[in-house]
């Protein structure tokens, strides 16, 4: 066990100014929520226009997502993972800073605006650049303990920033969360150590015009070949299919699973709270402890099955809860079911020549976050419909229920995995020139 923390020396510059900044996101969270609906609707316990105006943000975040992520994936192959991790960390300092310097409506328009920006820059491209920089520094036989170790971190950064949301003073958020926001590029400037070098580009001399076009036959190119190279290979062909239905049945329960609370239990921010803390905590322990040293005897397929199932029986308590001890005992499962993200970067990692780390993590959160854009439309309105008077019959979970099945599909996939071609993926990927130097 120590020596395999030893082995990670390596990430300490890259995980430390990420869990900084996840604690400086993370901390905001609860406050947002008041500050939003003061300036948007005053004086009123709820706001309409605050959730149609997030809900307009997750779908555009969605759709722009789909092309982003694999784009920076690719440009993190290419151009290097420290430019890249400096812009995805930096985008968050100005919607912050709007809020601390005035909260008035206009600024929180500002603020929404600024944010999808930011969201569509950083959200989920920050793990794959952090993932594919693992995976240059950490050997292969350790890649799984490095991912948990991100995953885990990410969890103790939420749990942290509530922690100090609840006992700072809400005038000192926005400050204190800006002031770590500004550190964390800071320190990645000086101390984060590139791990890829750029290929000498040939275009140097030519025009304007010549190089907008040669930009633009890269990008096509490298996004043809992330796709064939997912397509070609059955690993990443399976996984992408594990990640979407997955993707597709949590993003859909994480969309309605408070106002189902709410309405079913009368769960308040406190209940909500102590449910986030618990398996908050749990996660921390299950990814930086637990995974690490079972992934050496039972591998990463196990482990992505059996967190897999955990989330199908989390997924059927909540859509069952008949009292309300069963959404904690539901919650439970989320410290085994956390598992699934570090389990499949470290499959994808495995199935990816090291030229191609960036691409492969890129291109198959590109693919989760269709799942992302599409969930909400169907479980939303499902939700409404059964937690409504006008419900066939008396089943207000059984959207949360429809979701599990997609769970299910997601377990069948990681079933029929083939996670033996490895080797030829990475000697494949080794011999592979760099997308930068076509011409």
């Amino acid at each position: 066990m120590a020596s395999g923390f030893w082995e990670l020396r390596p990430l300490l510059h890259l995980l430390l100014p990420l869990c900084v900044h996840w604690v400086a996101e993370a901390m905001t969270v609860s406050v947002l929520v008041d500050v939003v609906t003061n300036a948007l609707c005053p004086g009123q316990p709820t706001c309409s226009e605050a959730i149609y105006i997030s809900g307009l943000q997750q779908t555009v975040v969605g759709v722009f997502k789909m092309v982003v992520l694999p784009l920076l994936g690719q440009l993190a192959d290419e151009y290097g993972r420290k430019p890249l991790l400096l812009i995805t960390v930096s985008t968050t300092i100005v919607p912050f800073t709007l809020l601390a310097f005035n909260q008035s409506q206009e600024f929180v328009y500002a603020y929404y605006v600024l944010r999808t920006i930011s969201y569509i820059i950083s959200q989920g491209s920050i793990f794959c650049i952090a993932v594919a920089y693992a995976a240059d520094v950490v050997n292969e036989n350790k890649r799984a303990t490095a991912f948990s170790w991100i995953t885990g971190l990410f969890s103790a950064s939420h749990v942290l920033g509530n922690v100090l949301a609840r006992f700072l003073p809400e005038k000192y958020i926005f400050p204190v969360s800006i002031a770590l926001l500004i550190f964390v590029p800071v320190y990645m400037q000086f101390f984060l150590v590139e791990t890829v070098e750029s290929a000498p580009r040939k275009d140097q001399e030519s025009s304007g015009l010549k190089k907008a076009v040669n930009v633009l036959d890269r990008r096509y190119k490298s996004m043809r070949d992330a796709a064939l190279m997912v397509v070609s290979s059955p690993t990443l062909r399976g996984i992408s299919f594990v990640s979407f239905f997955y993707k597709l049945g949590m993003s859909g329960i994480s969309a309605v699973l408070l106002f189902y609370l709410k309405a079913v239990f009368g769960f308040n921010k406190n209940q909500f709270s102590e449910i986030l803390m618990m398996v908050g905590i749990g996660s921390i322990v299950s990814q930086i402890l637990v995974l690490p040293l079972l992934n050496p005897f039972v591998g990463e397929k196990v482990i992505l099955c059996v967190a897999l199932l955990a989330s199908i029986v989390y997924a059927l308590f909540y859509g069952l809860a008949w009292a309300s001890w069963v959404p904690y005992l539901s919650a439970a499962f989320g410290v085994i079911y956390v598992l699934v993200k570090p389990s499949t970067y470290a499959i994808i990692s495995k199935a990816s020549g090291l030229n191609n780390q960036g691409k492969a993590q890129g291109f198959i959160a590109g693919v989760k976050s269709i799942s992302s854009l599409l969930s909400p439309l169907a479980m939303s309105p499902l939700t409404s419909w059964f937690l409504s008077t006008d419900a066939p019959f008396n089943c207000k979970g059984f959207s949360i229920i429809v979701a599990s099945i997609c769970l299910m599909v997601s377990l069948c996939c990681a079933c029929m995995l083939d996670t033996e071609e490895n080797s030829t993926n990475d000697e494949r990927g080794d011999l592979e020139e760099p997308l930068i130097s076509h011409t």
